[in-house]
Order: structure tokens, then C-alpha cells, then sequence
């Protein structure tokens, strides 16, 4: 049978509630109300559902201190990780929000009443103590030490939950299951025992013969259960890992394992969160957990050491095998004998045996310059998903960022650019420039300096979206501001290939490069705010490419540009 839920009752408040769903929905209606952020709704999710028992709700000032502080709710149950509702006070102030009130939790995605909670405490905590506690060190390294000072607000609310309804998912449906929804699967399928295994990375051959391995050690199946909720930043998205784990699933024996897909958001707290975790597998009936080598790690600190040790999150969970009641299943990495072709602990390997391993960062790279990547460490179904999601940089998109002062010869140069760039083909060519997207997306907007910050914002999104689609984005604003510039080179970095070049035309050529007499009607004072002359131009500190239209002509200069993107293997055919 499955294993009992942590504190011994499968807190289920969809069940809970049900008779009176009817009468709350009408209220929630009626009652002030929160948006809930990304995390939070992860957050809920799993308290509505069961799978955070033994919570009913966000913790109070109490609960919050006992977890921090030592590990356990107020009446002494195990619980590693802080679950609280954080909201501006001036958002709080707004809505009317008090000790004893009633308020609805709204899902941001849709605006959809979740859950009205009834306010038992409001309070403010040492952000610093709660990094120092929770995940060994106040270092904004730690991605969550970051979530902490950057995006958490300022007031905790706690209190208990009321179920409304449950999250809408439009994405892989039939494998989101609830607690009580595995639970009735292991019981359909007669599965008794069971190892779960975590994962946040797509899964390769070494997983899946890890997770065999782990089935047979413990004469048990397998539940393979993927975090689809936060994790680290800058991982795959879940779209491309659920495929992923759709292609190896039929790679196990008939019957041994099943996929069903979590809505956590992921700490990355290292050792409090192998914990956390072995606990909410024991809340969906695993009797087995896989811990590996630095579970749920975030990487490096600001010093460049590892936060936890590679076995630390082993150890602590051993530390409380007593109280959990789910068996840990420890693993060392696995490597690859090429003569035996098998994989192995590395803590099995004899002596002298020859071995292979790739890493995560080589994979990277062999997926972004199309390398080959052999069988022996993933399937041929696997690499064509993680291919298509991460195309090799000649088929990626980029933008070309021109900034300078106005008349500096940035226009031109983007116009020829665009034919360069056209004649090579491959991709689509847009071109954003600098009056033209005055007219067309920010004819509203005036010159300060905020205006021009949202100006170069808009620019930004539509660079980013257009290089996302992999097409090549030439945008040639005055830009005169580095944050601003900054910010864009951030969003695009993240879909493509970004290059900043500073036109930096001297100003006494612009001005009489410009026709039209804007300078003219500056210097005598007709217009104010005008960039170069009464305004500020920061020019950029570490631009790819600098050029001035005064020592190279525009034909080289467009040269300079494709050669960069050659360079980077945007363009042409290695």
C-alpha cells in the first residue's frame, strides 16, 4: 500500500471543502483580494491539493519562526522550508486587510478565486536571518537569497486556506495528478512499493539507469515526478523537458515506472530542501526517494565554493529517516565504461578502468554548435527534442543594438546592414528604428528621461520577441542611457545573441551631417532636453563594436558587424 501522508492525514482541501465549494465561490466574489505571484500559486497548489500536509495555509509569525528556527511546525512536526504569503503593506492597506479578515487568493494567469484565506497574522521577518537559517548564508549568489531582497514583499500574511478551485493547467493535463490521484493510481496498478525520483534537468541514459538501478536494489517501481514549477533560473523550460521525459519513459521495462509531473517552485536550499522534498513524495505515497549528489544545489557562491557539500543533502535527510518514514535511496553520480559499455557509481569503478562522462555545460555547447552527441549518453529521441528547442547559434535570431547621437550615421548604417543581412538569407530582417518606432509604438511619449527609458523598453520587447522567433532585430535608437541599455541587452541575451555597437560619430559632424536643423534650433535654445546638447549621452563603457562614420566608411563598418556574427556562428555555414 502507499505510504501514509506526513503528519498521518492527507490534508486534502478540495475534500475538505466540497459541500460548501457553492457558498465559498459566491463569496469570493464578494470579498477583497490578493494576485497571487508565480511562486504563491506553486505554493497553493500543493497546499489545496495535499501534497504540502500537513499545512491547511500560509504560515503565521509562529509557524514561520518555529521552521526557520529549528525545522519543525510549533507542535513539533518536521517541515524544512518556510511557506508564506508575502504582500506589500501598501497593497494589504488598499484591499483592507487585517488580522481576522476574509480575502480571496486570485490566480494571476487568469484572475480565477483559488482560495479565501482568513488572516490570523500579518508580520515582517530578518530577511538576512532567514537566508542565514534556511540556506547556510546570506549570499545573493543563492537564487532564492536573490528571490529574498528582489522580489519577496515586504509582509508576510498567515493564516489558513479555503479551497475555491483548483489551478487551471493547459499543458500535459492527464500527467498533473494530485496526491490522492497517484494514490489511487498505485493502488489501480497494485504498486506497493515505489521510489520517486526529483528532477528539474532533462533526463538522459545515466537517469534512467539510475532509476532502474534504484528499483532493483529495493525490489520497487519507479515514479518519475519532474518539477514543472519554478526552478532554477536559466533552466530548460518545462515544455522541452516534458517532452523529453515523454520520449524515455517507454525506455523502461513494461509496467516498472510512471511519469507525473510536479507543481513545485523549486529553493534550490540544498540539504532543508532534499527534506522538503522526501516529504512531499511521502505525501503523494512514495515509500522510496532518490537523493543524489548535491540535491537541489544551486551551484556556486559568490567566493566560486559549491553552498553544500555533494553529499550534505544525504546526510540530513538520514538525519531524520526516523521521522520521515520514507526510505532515502542514496546515489553517487553515475559515469560510463565505454569498454563494458554500462554505467556505474563512480565509487564502483575499479582502478584504471577507462571512463567518459559529459557535462552539462559541454552539452550546452555540443547543442549549440551542433556537435555531435553520442548514444551512450542519451537517446536519438532525446537529443532531436533538446535540438529543436536549442537550435545551433546559424539558426538562432540576434539583434544588432546601434546607439549614438542623432545624425551620427546609425540609420545608414542599419539600413545597409538590413541588405547585408538579407543578401546572406536564412533568417528575417527587421528593422526598428529610432523615429520610426517614435511614431508607430511611442507616439505618446515625451523626452524625459522616464519617457525615454520606456521608449527603449519597447524597443527591447519587440527585439527580443523578433529574436526569440530567430529572426535578425537591427534597432538603431539615440538610447542615451546605460541601464536602459543594459536592461535590453538582458532581455535579448536570453533568446539569442545580442550586440551593442556605440556609432560614436563626433558631435561636431552630426550636427552638420543634420539636415533637418534640429541641432541648430537646440543650441539656440528652441528645444530643451536635446540629446548632445543639453541632455546627457552615456556612452557605452564595453560595447562590441565602436564605430564613427568619420574614419571608416559605412560599407566597412557593416563589414565589422557580420564579421562579430560570423565569429559567433550566426551567419554562415561551419
Amino acid at each position: 500500500m502507499a505510504n501514509s501522508p506526513h503528519g498521518g492525514v492527507l490534508k486534502d482541501l478540495h475534500v475538505r471543502d466540497e459541500h460548501i465549494q457553492a457558498q465559498l465561490a459566491e463569496e469570493a466574489e464578494k470579498l477583497p483580494y490578493i494576485t497571487l505571484t508565480e511562486r504563491q500559486l506553486c505554493d497553493l497548489e500543493l497546499i489545496l491539493n495535499g501534497g504540502f500536509s500537513p499545512l491547511e495555509g500560509f504560515l503565521t509569525e509562529a509557524e514561520y519562526t518555529s521552521v526557520v528556527e529549528g525545522n519543525r511546525l510549533p507542535d513539533g512536526t518536521l517541515w524544512t522550508i518556510p511557506i508564506y504569503l508575502d504582500v506589500d503593506r501598501a497593497e494589504l492597506d488598499k484591499v483592507g486587510a487585517a488580522v481576522g479578515g476574509r480575502v480571496t487568493l486570485r490566480d494571476p494567469r487568469s484572475d480565477q478565486p483559488l482560495a479565501i484565506i482568513t488572516i490570523a497574522d500579518l508580520y515582517q521577518v530578518d530577511r538576512a536571518r532567514e537566508a542565514e537559517k534556511v540556506y547556510g548564508a546570506n549570499d545573493q549568489a543563492h537564487p532564492a537569497v536573490h528571490y529574498l531582497f528582489h522580489s519577496t514583499r515586504d509582509t508576510y500574511v498567515g493564516g489558513k486556506v479555503q479551497a475555491v478551485n483548483a489551478p487551471q493547467h493547459h499543458d500535459y493535463v492527464a500527467i498533473r495528478r494530485s496526491p490522492a490521484e497517484v494514490r489511487a493510481l498505485f493502488r489501480k496498478l497494485n504498486w506497493t512499493r515505489v521510489v520517486a525520483f526529483q528532477t528539474r534537468n532533462p533526463m538522459h541514459r545515466a537517469h534512467r539507469e539510475l532509476t532502474v538501478r534504484a528499483a532493483r536494489m529495493r525490489h520497487a517501481n519507479v515514479l518519475i515526478q519532474p518539477v514543472v514549477g519554478l526552478t532554477k533560473p536559466g533552466d530548460i523550460d518545462h515544455f522541452t523537458r516534458v517532452r523529453v521525459y515523454q520520449a524515455i519513459m517507454p525506455k523502461y521495462p513494461n509496467g516498472m515506472a510512471q511519469l507525473s509531473l510536479l507543481p513545485l517552485a523549486m529553493r534550490m536550499g540544498g540539504p532543508r530542501e532534499a527534506v522538503w522534498h522526501a516529504i512531499i513524495r511521502k505525501n503523494f505515497g512514495a515509500t522510496h526517494f532518490i537523493v543524489g549528489r548535491d540535491h537541489a544545489g544551486p551551484g556556486k557562491n559568490s567566493q566560486g565554493d559549491d553552498f553544500y557539500g555533494p553529499y550534505e543533502a544525504q546526510d540530513l535527510v538520514l538525519q531524520f529517516r526516523d521521522e520521515l518514514h520514507i526510505e532515502m535511496v542514496p546515489f553517487q553520480m553515475l559515469t560510463y565504461l565505454p569498454d563494458t559499455d554500462e554505467y556505474l557509481p563512480v565509487n564502483e569503478v575499479p582502478a584504471g578502468v577507462n571512463t567518459l562522462n559529459i557535462s552539462g555545460t559541454e552539452l550546452r555547447r555540443r547543442l549549440k554548435t551542433g556537435a555531435p552527441i553520442p548514444e551512450w549518453f542519451s537517446y536519438p529521441e532525446v537529443v532531436r527534442i533538446l535540438r529543436e528547442a536549442n537550435p545551433p547559434r546559424n539558426k538562432q535570431g540576434f539583434t544588432v543594438f546601434l546607439t549614438g547621437l542623432h545624425a551620427s550615421g546609425k540609420e545608414a548604417i542599419a539600413r545597409a546592414l538590413q541588405v547585408a543581412l538579407n543578401q546572406e538569407g536564412g533568417r528575417s530582417v527587421s528593422l526598428l528604428l529610432g523615429e520610426t518606432i517614435r511614431q508607430e509604438l511611442s507616439s505618446e511619449l515625451g523626452y524625459t528621461r522616464r519617457e525615454r527609458d520606456i521608449n527603449v523598453a519597447r524597443i527591447g520587447f519587440v527585439a527580443a520577441e523578433l529574436t526569440r522567433a530567430g529572426a535578425a532585430c537591427i534597432a538603431a535608437p539615440i538610447a542615451p542611457f546605460a541601464a536602459a541599455r543594459d536592461s535590453v541587452r538582458q532581455q535579448v541575451a536570453k533568446s539569442g545573441g545580442f550586440y551593442l555597437v556605440h556609432v560614436a560619430t563626433p558631435l561636431e559632424t552630426c550636427i552638420a551631417n543634420d539636415r533637418a536643423g534640429v541641432y541648430r534650433r537646440a543650441i539656440a535654445g528652441e528645444i530643451k532636453g536635446f540629446t548632445g546638447i543639453d541632455d546627457v549621452y552615456e556612452a557605452p563603457e564595453s560595447p562590441d563594436l565602436v564605430a564613427d562614420i568619420t574614419k571608416a566608411p559605412i560599407s566597412q563598418i557593416v563589414h565589422e558587424i557580420i564579421l562579430l556574427l560570423e565569429r559567433d556562428g550566426y551567419i554562415g555555414d561551419r
